[in-house]
């Protein structure tokens, strides 16, 4: 089994585990943290966050990188288009409504967060399951 896409199947289902805990879990709480209380809530969530998301998105796009272009099965192939769909998300509807955020509470754009997120929830599992496939066809060394 190639370390390389061993590495890169544990921190694409770190992401997975990470996005459904976000998405149940931590974005659904946002609406109990109001007031005064919730911008250094806020703030502190994506600081934190971002310290254990980054890392774990530079190996999955390193290491995907590495396997695309030492060539991969179509499954990989696959889960690799499924991470600019993430990115995409990310940029043009998660961080926008957390930039918002960080202004204040507002019930709205929590839940528009939390619906939104769907994207990247569906795109990161689909994306391990493809990436499951794919080391699961790979031949042991």
């Amino acid at each position: 089994m190639n370390l390389i896409l061993l590495i890169h199947f544990a921190a694409t289902w770190a992401l997975v585990g990470l996005i459904w805990v976000v998405q149940v879990i931590i974005y659904p709480q946002f609406h109990r943290v109001t007031g005064e209380g919730f911008m250094p809530y806020h703030f502190a969530h994506c600081f934190r966050i971002g310290l254990v998301v980054a890392p774990l998105l530079l190996v999955e796009a390193v290491t995907a990188a590495w396997i695309v272009y030492h060539g991969c099965d179509l499954n990989f192939l696959l889960s690799v288009c499924l991470i600019p769909l993430i990115w995409l998300s990310t940029a043009a509807l998660q961080a926008p409504l957390h930039l918002k955020l960080m202004r204040g509470f507002d019930a709205d754009r929590c839940r528009r967060l939390n619906m939104t997120n769907w994207v990247r929830t569906i795109a990161w599992t689909a994306r391990g399951v493809l990436v499951s496939l794919s080391v699961l066809q790979t031949p042991a060394a």
